[in-house]
């Protein structure tokens, strides 16, 4: 408690000498505190408005009584603002939380938020006060308890706010990405069009041979056959092009070098355009392909729109599934879709660090049945941990599998690891190692409460240098959190 301040009156008093006062508080008229006690000396504070009696970080926890006026709990946050947590009234008590979680530092500020009287007993007087007199100690509980429902209510929708303003920005851009693409995809169709509409009025002046006809038809269903023929890596698509083209420059058609790229891309090599270069001569023939190259570049371009259109659709597909808070009483959820929702939503963090996502999705079935959501959440902490934790050109892996009555999903990463002192403390709220205004110290501890109480799982931590990797057990139908086990930190 920090006293520093010369407007705080402070006695040590017995506590009989104001037993009357406590008497008169309903929750502790009917213990014994003033009789087994009586004789303990304890501390009365007279407290003006504003005035800070615990402040956040302080070594010394203690049990407070409010007997007159009325206390606020602030908390610190990272960009140095403050939030009001809640107000203790007269009557009530606060602290039992702290205390009763073993912390060694208080949480919160604590301050006068109007004149106010109030006691305070030690870490000490609390826990004889617990063991001697179970008035207080169901108090002590009940409040507890209270706190830390609304402690998680809080908690779980401010970091589920913050981590979809921290991914607004990357969001944006994905639209941006594929809204450009389909944008420059219709300006070369336009052109193609033009070019289309005076080939063939070029080629209408000539009639067609059935030779010809049948050579162009061949041409025409291989064009518009699919979008997605097999990728070629670099080198080879590189040669297959360079070769097509020398190929149609050789036969003397025009613009042999543009086109060429866009027929590869389609699938097409020298051998299957080799019956239009026989049926027909070679001014027709240079007609006709720069017919099919700009047909085929059209067909590419309705490809490109469709997919940049198609990657909209993901992008607010898996906005919603990130947002979509289920309450029915049980349903069926598939893993590896929400895994795959996340990763598309946090796409443009990976992209800016070069960081590729090994994935292994063994798990088969990938579905469980559960009455839990929220779970896009805890991958878009685990995976914005990894990425944040992996060097520039990194891999993060995620792997899931299948073990009896779980399916279990591993998120890595390749990074420095998690420091042995750290360790123990990771799934505390509001505890973080990144730089001020970077974190929140929320995200672990809320993945970590996701996972045990609303599914149900566990949640094992293995880490040493270049490698980290967080584990989750998901039951594989649905489970209360009665059936959660406890976490397992392990340090390689």
């Amino acid at each position: 408690m920090s006293e520093g301040s010369q407007s705080i009156q402070a006695e040590h008093v017995a506590l009989r000498e104001i037993a009357p006062r406590i008497a008169c508080i309903p929750a502790f008229a009917q213990s014994s505190l003033c009789t087994t006690f009586g004789d303990d000396r304890i501390d009365l504070f007279h407290v003006p408005a504003g005035t800070v009696l615990v402040k956040s970080g302080d070594s010394q926890i203690y049990y407070l009584i409010v007997l007159e006026g009325k206390l606020r709990a602030d908390r610190l946050e990272q960009d140095g603002t403050v939030t009001v947590v809640g107000f203790i009234s007269s009557g009530e008590g606060c602290g039992e939380t702290a205390l009763m979680q073993g912390k060694a530092y208080a949480t919160f500020n604590i301050v006068a938020h109007e004149d106010s009287v109030a006691v305070r007993f030690t870490r000490e007087q609390f826990w004889q006060l617990l063991a001697c007199c179970p008035e207080i100690r169901s108090v002590a509980i009940r409040d507890m308890n209270s706190r830390l429902q609304a402690y998680q209510v809080e908690a779980l929708h401010r970091e589920k706010l913050v981590t979809l303003g921290t991914l607004a920005a990357g969001l944006m851009h994905e639209l941006n990405n594929p809204g450009s693409a389909a944008k420059r995809a219709a300006a070369t169709l336009r052109e193609n069009l033009v070019r289309l509409q005076e080939l063939s009025l070029r080629a209408s002046e000539h009639p067609k041979t059935p030779e010809q006809i049948g050579c162009l038809k061949s041409l025409l269903e291989h064009a518009v056959r699919s979008c997605r023929l097999q990728a070629l890596s670099s080198i080879d698509q590189s040669e297959a092009e360079e070769a097509l083209s020398e190929w149609l420059a050789a036969a003397k058609v025009e613009n042999a070098y543009i086109i060429g790229p866009s027929l590869v891309e389609m699938g097409f090599n020298p051998e299957e355009l080799a019956c239009a270069q026989q049926a027909f001569d070679a001014q027709a023939f240079s007609n006709a392909l720069n017919w099919l190259g700009s047909l085929v570049s059209s067909f590419s371009q309705v490809c490109a729109i469709e997919e940049s259109i198609g990657r909209v659709t993901d992008l607010v597909m898996a906005v919603k599934k990130f947002a979509w808070d289920d309450r029915a009483t049980s349903r069926s959820l598939d893993v590896h879709d929400s895994i795959q929702s996340t990763l598309t939503i946090l796409s443009h963090k990976l992209r800016i660090k070069h960081i590729k996502v090994e994935k292994r999705f063994d798990a088969s079935p990938s579905i469980i049945e559960t009455r839990g959501s929220a779970l896009s959440q805890v991958w878009t902490n685990l995976i914005d941990n990894a990425a944040d934790a992996s060097p520039m050109n990194g891999a993060i892996e995620v792997s899931t599998w299948t073990e009896p009555d779980w399916l279990v999903v591993s998120i890595g990463d390749h990074g420095s690891g998690i420091p042995k002192d750290v360790m123990p403390h990771i799934f505390e709220a509001f505890f973080t190692t990144k730089p001020q205004g970077s974190g929140t110290g929320l995200g672990l501890e809320i993945v970590h409460r996701i996972i045990t109480q609303v599914f149900g799982g566990r949640i094992d931590v293995e880490s040493g240098p270049g490698n980290t990797s967080f584990v989750v057990r998901l039951p594989r139908q649905a489970a209360t959190a009665e059936a959660a086990q406890p976490v397992q930190v392990a340090t390689a």
